[in-house]
Parts: C-alpha cells; structure tokens; sequence
C-alpha cells in the first residue's frame, strides 16, 4: 500500500550550515485487531503484513496454533463514519474449534512496543499455555561464531531501516545461520508477530529448529512470543529484562544478550550454545 515511509520537511543543521529540505521517515499508524467481530487489542504498527501481524499476535496469545485454525483475515470497511476503510482495522475469523480463553476475550489492551505482563502469574501463564514445551524440542546446538555473524545479516537485510533509521527488525535463521525470514516494524514485538504470523500461515509452526534474532532488547513479551512459537533460541544485540531472563530459564529457552562482534552473554539454556571446552569447565 506504499504507506511504509512518509515523507516531511526538516531543517538540516551540519556543521553550522543550516539547509531545509524533505527526510524519510517509517510510517506509525495504529492497527485495532478483532477477533471473530469482536475488538481485542490496538497495536502501533508500521502498515505492511497486518495479516502476519494479527496471526501471530494471536500465536502469542495462545489462540491460534495452525494454519487450519485460522479461517481467514480480512480489513473491516466502514471502519470510520463516512464508511471509508482505513486499512487500519482487521478482522481475524477462527475455526469453529478454536478455543477462544476467556482471559483473551475480556482484555482489550493498547499494545506499545514496550508493553508486556509482569509478575510471577504471567510466568505461569506462558508455562501452561505454551503449546510446544521447549525442552521437549529436538537439540539444537549453534555455535558462538555463528551466533556472532547473525547480527550482520539481519541488518543487511534490513531495506526500509537504510531509509530511515527508525525501525527495529527481527528476523529467523536456522540452526546452521540460514537467514529464513526479517520483518521491519516501528514496535520489535509487531516485527516478531509478524514473522511468527507468516510461519502460522505457511503451516511452520512449531519453529523448533530456529533462531529468532531481534535488534534491540530482549524484554518479557518478546521472550513469551518465542516461547509461544517454539523458537528454542532468542538472541538480542542489547540487554534483556530480568523477567525475560527468569521466563527463559522456567521454560528452558536459551537466552543470549549483547550480542555485538564476537561478544555475549548467555543468560540461560546455555547447553544450546557449542562452548570452548575450557570455558564449559569454568
């Protein structure tokens, strides 16, 4: 739909010389998901795979787990009060199988890029509800110089951050550095919703052999939706949350932090990481 970037003017000031002239910027536009006609969540996103986006936020939510659960995604018309669609609202239809948790359908949240739940119920939670237990996953073993050189491919493999510099990315790889999928988006937990939406979709769930690879930090809800995925692995190139950090080791997640050059920390499962021996010993 083109509605990606935007442009507008800004005043340039480089080395005391001032100039105006127009700057790319990623678009924001808030995008209300319903389910079933039913409204649940307004997230802010950046207009581009809402479909993938709806699917997998409901990955996360524990409602969808296959693509036959889904029945179709559809834009709602007449989503303003001259009629007009927007292309701002969605409308998510599941089988009549689907079972609908009654958490889900009394909570209408506003969803921001740093929202997530807190607290010891909300480890429970994913615990119980995670449809593929991690630790039950085939092994998956990567090594650190793999781990090292994923940061590099996602950030070639982002086209509209070259544009902007505003958006953050995800992105899945193999266990062997295959990158398989990277999605942009001004929230990181929209730009994983939208990766584990496609893989719903495309009847690749669970993502039990992959990597998920985000550019910030690694906060709960991030580590939730991997866990809800069944991704064994999350990297991150900043810091992750203490929640994040707790939920990866009750669940068996494998956990990597400041993940820049050949540097990182593994704050849990670190049995997925090929060591040294000399620093296994340590």
């Amino acid at each position: 739909m083109g509605r990606v970037t935007e442009r507008r003017k800004v005043v340039r000031i480089r080395d005391g010389a001032v100039s105006s002239r127009p700057d790319t910027l990623v678009a924001e536009e808030p995008l209300e998901i319903r389910l079933n006609g039913r409204p649940l969540a307004i997230t802010m996103r950046t207009p581009g795979d809402d479909f993938a986006l709806a699917a997998g936020f409901l990955v996360s939510e524990g409602v969808l787990a296959a693509a036959p659960d889904l029945v179709n995604i559809v834009y709602c018309a007449g989503a303003t009060e001259d009629g007009s669609n927007t292309y701002n609202v969605v409308d998510v239809r599941t089988a009549p199988s689907v079972v609908l948790p009654d958490i889900t359908l009394e909570r209408n949240v506003y969803t921001t890029s740093s929202c997530g739940l807190c607290g010891k119920a909300s480890l429970d939670a994913v615990r119980t509800t995670a449809r593929w237990p991690i630790a039950d996953t085939p092994p998956v073993r990567i090594s650190p110089d793999l781990l090292a050189r994923l940061p590099d491919r996602l950030r070639a493999a982002q086209r509209v951050f070259d544009r902007t510099g505003g958006l953050h990315a995800a992105a899945l790889f193999t266990a062997d550095g295959e990158l398989v999928d990277v999605r942009e988006d001004v929230g990181r937990h929209n730009a994983v919703d939208k990766l584990v939406g496609r893989a719903l979709q495309s009847g690749d769930l669970p993502l039990s052999r992959s990597v998920l690879l985000v550019s910030g930090r690694a906060s709960f809800e991030l580590a939730q939706k991997a866990v809800m995925a069944g991704i064994p692995v999350l990297a991150a190139v900043s810091a992750p949350s203490s929640l994040a950090v707790d939920l990866a080791a009750e669940t068996g997640l494998t956990l990597v932090g400041f993940l820049r050059g050949s540097s990182m920390n593994v704050y849990a499962g670190e049995d997925r990481v090929a060591l040294p021996a000399a620093a296994a010993r340590d």
